[in-house]
């Protein structure tokens, strides 16, 4: 079968699929290219409230597929910064679902998504050594802000694989699950997630990344969303709230 990236959509959960079993789903130049309009397209889909990002089988992604590299390595970098960015900036919340390797282009798309829960057994690594490659200015400075300079620099300098206990240690992720757990734990969080206001989650997402001047485009989004007063009044009615805010407009 083909490299390619299948997706579908479920209980306002879009599911993407990195799916290259023959080469441990690493990432070819199409699928880098694919990404980016498939954000696009799940991002402007009033049914999705939350996105989860996972590999076929039992592995997340290798990296890049190396035989790609050897005719443009830089137009193959170019392609993998731009789904990476695509993936962080997607204005829902995000969860990469990790069994197996998450290395290299793995291991920036990982770190491009809001959260990042993995299955015990999981190893993660970020390789541009390995090769003599530059790794991205952005994917970098995403690492650092996860984990903090002296992990970036261990994972950059030496290209060595983490396991999870280390990983949750230093902030590559944020749950360890058991064998056979993540997927269960992935759909409970998720409901969790969905269920939430929209327009907090947004906004969060924001601040959280660094944006400095939407205070007041928030504080206008809040005061005529109606979310508010949604989320009080079922707080004090003891029932779940029916939030209707959303990304799409």
């Amino acid at each position: 079968m083909e490299p390619e990236l299948l997706h579908g959509v479920t209980d306002a959960v879009a599911t993407v699929v990195l799916h290259h079993p023959a080469k441990r789903n690493a990432m070819t130049a199409a699928m880098w290219r694919a990404l980016p309009p498939l954000l696009d397209k799940l991002a402007a889909d009033p049914a999705v409230r939350a996105l989860v990002l996972t590999g076929a089988g039992g592995t997340f992604c290798a990296g890049a597929d190396i035989s790609t590299l050897r005719g443009s390595p830089d137009e193959t970098q170019q392609l993998a910064v731009r789904a990476e960015e695509a993936l962080a900036a997607f204005p829902k919340p995000t969860l990469a679902a990790v069994k197996g390797h998450c290395v290299g282009g793995g291991a920036q798309l990982a770190a491009a998504c809001d959260l990042r829960f993995a299955e015990e057994g999981a190893l993660f690594g970020v390789t541009p050594a390995k090769l003599g490659i530059v790794y991205p200015s952005s994917a970098t400075r995403r690492l650092v802000a996860l984990v903090g300079p002296a992990t970036a620099k261990y994972l950059l300098f030496s290209g060595e694989l983490i396991d999870t206990e280390r990983a949750l240690r230093t902030g590559l992720v944020d749950e360890v699950l058991p064998a056979d757990g993540l997927d269960e734990r992935v759909a409970e969080f998720t409901r969790v997630l969905v269920s939430r206001s929209q327009l907090t989650q947004a906004a969060a997402k924001e601040f959280a990344d660094g944006r400095t001047d939407r205070d007041t485009h928030w504080a206008a989004q809040a005061r005529g969303s109606g979310d508010t007063a949604e989320g009080v009044a079922a707080f004090l009615d003891g029932r779940e709230p029916r939030f209707t805010w959303t990304t799409s407009g």
